[in-house]
């Protein structure tokens, strides 16, 4: 193939994100022409409500796969953390891309770290899952729903409205905005989201040639971690209103992984975590079995309360 067509939102994270994979593409294959196609989605486009309450994390993906479906582009560019678990039949993730930092970073020009937000101090989020883990350990603190891209989150923060705000630390880094942030979560305070911190490109699944050009850019590891997390969200039906976060990684010995489902207020919340020094196939077990931990301690009735 010569030409490459990438849908991306236009949010300047998107762009960004769009533009790098531009540029491995084009590094990877010389003479190929790569072209960015900017669209606004409908997740763009509501800002005032939660997205758990107007269709949840397919509003920022449905414009672009249509795109790929009427032949204006050949892929799209995703953060895996924005990739519903379950994807439309005619569409793959060929690649994953090297996984970057997967923790939520504490934004404040008050304060350094997030346990020295005093007793009644608002912190804007407008994910569940943050919310849930700031609820259930820093209980004195008030958690106010906070929407928009990257600049208007700050921009609510820099006006007084929060004294501190949580977002994903890869994104602050892609923008440059490394400054911004005063404390890197630990993942045993907050537990990230599924997929956070890696870019997924996303095809038509008939789509062969563009599969094989986009499986060079597939970093094995990563691909790995994440389809564990993913698989334990699926499992557990997790969705924009599921206060719920799963991170695998390899360590020096084998495969970790941490997983944890709550409450939205925080008043219930269950953590479960597992290893396995057998690389090898073994993944998609350790889900499992901390799925099976997890339905044990109660998920399956702790999440039907939050429908």
């Amino acid at each position: 193939m010569n030409k490459v067509v990438i849908a991306t939102r236009e949010s300047e994270l998107a762009l960004w994100q769009a533009n790098r994979i531009k540029y491995l593409l084009s590094t990877a294959e010389p003479g190929l022409e790569v072209e960015i196609l900017g669209m606004t989605t409908e997740g763009d486009q509501k800002l005032d409500t939660s997205l758990a309450k107007i269709g949840g994390k397919g509003l920022f993906i449905k414009e672009l796969e249509q795109a790929m479906l009427d032949g204006r582009a050949d892929i799209a560019v995703h953060s895996m953390k924005d990739v519903p678990v379950n994807l439309p039949s005619r569409f793959c993730i060929p690649a994953i891309l090297d996984r970057e930092d997967v923790r939520d970073a504490f934004v404040s020009s008050k304060y350094q770290h997030l346990s020295d937000v005093p007793e009644g101090g608002v912190i804007g989020t407008s994910s569940y899952r943050r919310e849930s883990q700031i609820r259930n350990q820093f209980k004195g603190l008030s958690v106010h729903p906070l929407r928009g891209n990257v600049q208007t989150r700050l921009r609510k923060l820099d006006e007084g409205q929060f004294d501190g705000i949580i977002l994903a630390a890869a994104g602050l880094e892609r923008l440059g905005l490394r400054e911004r942030i005063a404390e890197y979560l630990p993942v045993d305070v907050s537990i990230p989201s599924v997929g956070q911190g890696a870019l997924g490109i996303e095809c038509l699944d008939s789509r062969q040639d563009v599969r094989q050009l986009l499986s060079r850019l597939d970093h094995e590891s990563s691909r790995t971690c994440v389809e564990m997390e993913r698989f334990v969200s699926q499992s557990l039906g997790g969705s924009c209103a599921s206060p719920l976060g799963a991170y695998a990684r390899f360590s020096s010995t084998g495969l970790e992984m941490s997983a944890f489902v709550a409450l939205p207020d925080g008043s219930r919340c269950l953590r479960v975590e597992g290893r396995t020094d057998n690389f090898s196939g073994r993944g998609l077990h350790l889900s499992q079995t901390l799925v099976d931990e997890l339905m044990v301690l109660g998920a399956r009735e702790l999440l039907s309360e939050i429908e």
